[in-house]
């Protein structure tokens, strides 16, 4: 009886209805023309984490989901609207797979990248990578946890001017300290970081930027919260009051001026300012994107701020879509 239900003529077409609406509206987004720039390029896996612009090779590096690192290059002078570009695989390491290469920063000064890498599903390894920018050779990789420590997650990454790396931890909401040389030297804990409400707890610290007056800011997800550590002064923290806040849903962060921070997610991209060190802060204004993707992470291409979106759409290529955000 169950099966002459589930294979009836009425529930096929319930099921197809269910399916079709979707995707009908999936279709219409996509064929909806943008209101900004967008850089759309094909590529072979559907999830992409993280984009940030790399100014001196005038190109977009990008994380893989699936694990790996690549680049659509850009020529300098842009070809017309509507070019899609490809992605190029610029790194795969047998040693880190089945792990998802998520948040980046790059470190201009050093000429390097530093990439996030995580067990997603089991939560039970993390780690920073260093590469060099002009020859992808490997610096270092340092293991953050593994399979006897808590579980974590590791999902983004900042760096200060003596090139120490600041990792987050979105399970257990802690900062890894890694040196320059990939040693590491310490982690950042505080009640501060740890809502009282346990599903404010399922998703913790986040996006992270470093600021040049010395000191990260760091934004919690699922509270919202965004906080300033100051290195300056033992590593203290604060909740940074945001007018118009809570940040919920916010990922990825870029430091777009010293008193202005993107922050990415969900609404596609808010902009947050401070008029005061960052002890308090407002937002500003708010971008809205594509509906039927995810802003993840945010960049900085001549002045402009572009909003990386997670998924791409589309068989056997996947579009996927870097969006210009104007705020």
């Amino acid at each position: 009886m169950a099966c002459s239900c589930l294979c009836s003529p009425k529930f096929l077409a319930i099921l197809f209805l269910l399916t079709a609406i979707p995707i009908g509206i999936i279709i219409s987004l996509e064929r909806t023309q943008p209101s900004t720039h967008v850089y759309h390029y094909h590529s072979k896996g559907f999830f992409r984490e993280c984009a940030k612009w790399d100014s001196d090779n005038h190109r977009f590096i990008n994380s893989f989901f699936e694990g790996g690192i690549g680049q659509i290059s850009v020529p300098e002078k842009e070809s017309e609207a509507g070019t899609v570009f490809e992605e190029a695989t610029v790194l795969k390491e047998t040693e880190l797979a089945g792990n998802a290469s998520l948040g980046m920063t790059i470190d201009r000064s050093r000429n390097r990248i530093l990439v996030v890498n995580a067990d997603v599903r089991g939560n039970r390894y993390s780690a920073l990578v260093a590469y060099d920018l002009s020859t992808w050779k490997r610096l270092f990789l340092t293991q953050l946890s593994g399979p006897s420590d808590e579980k974590a997650l590791a999902d983004d990454v900042a760096v200060d001017a003596e090139g120490n790396a600041y990792v987050t931890d979105v399970k257990a909401s802690k900062i890894w300290k890694v040196g320059v040389g990939g040693n590491l030297i310490s982690i950042i804990r505080n009640p501060l970081f740890t809502p009282k409400e346990w599903h404010k707890t399922l998703v913790g610290l986040n996006g992270i930027v470093y600021h040049p007056d010395g000191f990260l800011i760091v934004i919690h997800t699922f509270s919202g919260n965004l906080f300033k550590i100051d290195l300056t002064k033992g590593e203290e923290v604060k909740i940074i009051n945001v007018v118009g806040g809570p940040l919920y849903f916010g990922d990825g962060l870029e430091l777009l001026s010293p008193n202005k921070v993107v922050v990415a997610g969900n609404p596609s991209g808010r902009l947050v300012e401070s008029l005061d060190g960052w002890n308090t802060a407002s937002v500003v204004a708010k971008f809205s994107g594509p509906k039927h993707r995810l802003a993840t992470s945010a960049t900085v291409k001549d002045g402009k701020v572009y909003l990386n979106h997670m998924v791409g759409i589309g068989y056997p290529k996947k579009k996927h879509a870097i969006v210009e955000a104007v705020f």
